[in-house]
Order: structure tokens, then sequence, then C-alpha cells
């Protein structure tokens, strides 16, 4: 213990569980800092979180917020005369840090395990077809009635339990996220005003990840919004409005909601299509090192999003065994991969990251209002202490 600061030296062993982080090459030179266009005017990161790491400060690296604020673009891998792959460092201190927010312990099995990670979702895929067999309406066969076979009524009734099941995991990981960072990790005081009026980059950040375009690749940019634009679009229609989606009428193309489904599932296709090739061929940074979380929600999205195109064009075919049978199929691939990859694995970083954001905004805002109340050798003395810390 010194001045209050605990040292771990077994959190580095625990973080090498979540992937590649490579302290070995590292000896913080600080290329990968002055390289990173996202640290210049803010917090020093990667470096500063490979530190803690290193160092065995875990109090101070699960209060941090500078993980979720790298967008991992790969600048920082190029400029590192080491290749100690800062990148993959802070990919790794994410899902560290996801596990560190999951109050039920299940990030940590997923993430760490094959077995758990295929047999959750076989189990809550069998779940859903055992359902959907104890509850499905009257086989219509002279006809496809999609509507009959699966009451939209009771599909919309599940849809809304498993969204506020979703929900309930989701925002209590992120009270932990904001109980770690600003209750335990913030050492300014911060006025409750400032979360209200901070609300703003809370909402624009998590609609449009702005701070990705600073990056140097700017069409991975590009690709993410499109990719998260059309998940988030087919997410609403099934789960929120899908009394208005689901409808037997297929023929009628003109119904805006058929065009707003054939634009998700466009960029649906082309975006997980993308990074699958991508992570196959090495072709960018941020896919060189893959880990299975990294492999398996692009998978369950292409085939949600090719299942139900399946079941589509057996609804025009006029299947309807075919229409039923491959809906149910459906079901049990989307269903398991919101129950198990959204709050507990790779792509909880949606909320972790406009969050993150928004942290830092309000960190930075409370600085700057204290600022002035303090005398000049205490703001050096902070200077200081912070020159240490990095």
């Amino acid at each position: 213990m010194n001045d209050g600061i605990r040292v771990d030296p077994s959190i580095l062993p625990e973080v090498r569980k979540y992937g590649d982080f490579d302290d070995s090459g590292c000896f913080n030179c600080g290329s990968c800092t002055v390289s990173c266009s996202l640290s210049k005017e803010g917090p020093s990161f990667p470096r500063r979180s490979m530190r803690y790491v290193i160092h065995g400060l875990r109090d101070k690296l699960r209060s941090g917020l500078e993980p979720w604020l790298c967008y991992y673009c790969g600048d920082c891998a190029a400029a590192c005369p080491q290749e100690a792959e800062p990148g993959e460092s802070m990919m790794t201190l994410r899902r560290w840090l996801t596990v560190q927010y999951d109050w039920t312990g299940l990030s940590a099995k997923l993430y760490t395990s094959t077995l758990w990670e295929i047999g959750a979702l076989l189990v809550v895929g069998a779940f859903v077809v055992v359902l959907a067999l104890i509850f499905h309406g009257p086989l219509v066969t002279e006809q496809v009635e999609l509507t009959t076979f699966a009451p939209v009524g009771l599909v919309h009734l599940a849809d809304l339990i498993l969204l506020v099941t979703l929900s309930f995991f989701l925002l209590s990981n992120a009270f932990r996220m904001y109980w770690f960072t600003m209750h335990q990790g913030s050492n300014v005081k911060i006025p409750l005003r400032l979360y209200v009026t901070e609300l703003k980059s809370l909402f624009l950040h998590a609609a449009t990840q702005l701070r990705f375009r600073e990056c140097a690749n700017k069409a991975r940019w590009l690709k993410h919004f499109l990719l998260v634009s059309g998940y988030a679009l087919m997410f609403a229609l099934v789960i929120v409005f899908l009394e208005w989606f689901q409808t037997d009428n297929i023929y009628v193309l003109w119904h805006p909601q058929r065009w707003l489904g054939y634009y998700a599932t466009a960029v649906l296709i082309f975006g997980t299509v993308e990074i699958l090739i991508s992570r196959l061929k090495k072709l960018e940074e941020m896919h060189r090192f893959s880990h299975l979380s990294d492999w398996m929600f692009p998978i369950l999205l292409l085939l949600t999003v090719v299942s139900g195109i399946a079941v589509h064009l057996c609804r025009y075919l006029g299947l309807p065994l075919a229409t039923y049978y491959i809906y149910v199929i459906h079901l049990a691939i989307a269903v398991p991969m919101l129950v198990i990859e959204v709050p507990f694995g790779k792509w909880a970083h949606l909320a972790y990251r406009p969050l993150a954001v928004y942290f830092q905004n309000i960190q930075e805002r409370a600085q700057q209002l204290q600022m002035p109340q303090e005398t000049v050798p205490g703001h050096l003395e902070e200077i200081s202490a912070a020159a240490v810390e990095a």
C-alpha cells in the first residue's frame, strides 16, 4: 500500500485471459499516445492504461474511461517501435472492463470459455424452439399465414419481455460503470446539473460515434455507422413496431416498412460480410487479432439476416410450412444473439462507449468549473501528481 494506492500483481495475468495484451514490448516511450489523434486534446491513452496494468493498479484501471475512448484505428500500433500492439491491448481492456461491470459473472465465463459461449447460445436457442412448439398458432397449409402461425400480439408481448430483460441487465451494468468511474474514480466534485447539461453528448455519440471520424480511417467510421444504423433500425422494427412490420400483406411494396426493412437488410449484409472477410484476411489493423467474441456477433447477425430473407422469399413463393419452420429457426438465431451477445458480450460497447464520452465530458467540465477556485500551488501539485501517475 502506497499513499492509498493498492498494487495488485494478479491483474496482468488476469487481463491476458481476455486477449493479446503485450506488456513485454512496452517500455513507456509514449509513441502510441503521440500518434493517437484522440488523445492529443484529452486523456493520455493507450499509454496510461497499459502502465496501470503493468504496475498492478487495479482500482485505477477499473475506474478509467480511456479504453472506451479508443476506436482501434491502428495508428498507435503502426507507431510503436517495439510492435507491442497497444491497440489490441486496449481492445483486451475493453473486454476486461465489460467483465468488471457485469454483476452476473456471465461476461467472464463467455469471454474465457468457448464451451460457455457456444453452450449458452444453444441453450437459449433450444428454449426459443420449445416456446414456439408450445405457443404457435394453427398451421395453415393452403396458403402462407405467418400471423396465424405466429400471432403478432403474442410475439410482440414476448419481444417486450425481451426488451425489458435486456434493458435491466444492460442498465444495471451501466450503473456499475458509473459507480466505478464517476463515484469511486473521479477526483473532482461533480455538480448534479452537469449530468443534465451534458446529456446531449450522450445522445449524439450514441447515435453517430462522431469521435470515430477523428481517426485517420474515416471509411471505417462510415461502415460502422451504416452497420449500426441497420442494426438499430431492424431492432426497432422487430421489437417495438412488430405489429406494423409483420404483416401478411407482402405484395404491397410501397409500404414504408418494406423499404426500411430492405435498407436494414442491405447494410447488415454488407457490414457483416465485410467484417468477416477483413478478419479472415487480416486486412485492417483492428482485424489482425480475433477473439471468439469478435467472430460470434457478426456471424450470428449475418445468419439472422439470411434466415429473415429466407422467410421473406418463402412467403413470396407461397410455401407455408417452409415459411413457418424457417421463421422458428430465424428466432432461434436472433434471440440468443440478443440475449447473450448484447448485454454480456462485445456489443455492450454500444452502451459503454457513448457513456464513456458522456462521463469524460462531465469530468472535464467539472474540472473547468473548479479551476478558478484553486490556488496556483495546488494546481501545480495536481499537475505534478498527474504526470507521475501517467
